[in-house]
């Protein structure tokens, strides 16, 4: 199996459309979702973007060469 490592900048309070969109439009198996939080205005933690792990069967990574 392949893998592939997506960076999906977000706003948690604006983009659950956009990231839901761009989860439906996956092709493969989503194995994890990683957030990268950070702290921010009196130390209130925030997320400012996520890593989606994809699972990618080889014949879909052929066929997009």
């Amino acid at each position: 199996m392949k893998y592939r490592v997506h960076h999906f900048n977000i706003r948690m309070t604006e983009d659950q459309g956009k990231l839901e969109q761009f989860l439906n439009s996956l092709e493969g198996e989503v194995i994890a979702i990683i957030p990268n939080v950070t702290m921010g205005f009196f130390w209130i933690p925030q997320v400012n973007f996520i890593l989606i792990v994809e699972q990618v069967r080889e014949r879909i990574l052929a066929e997009r060469s």
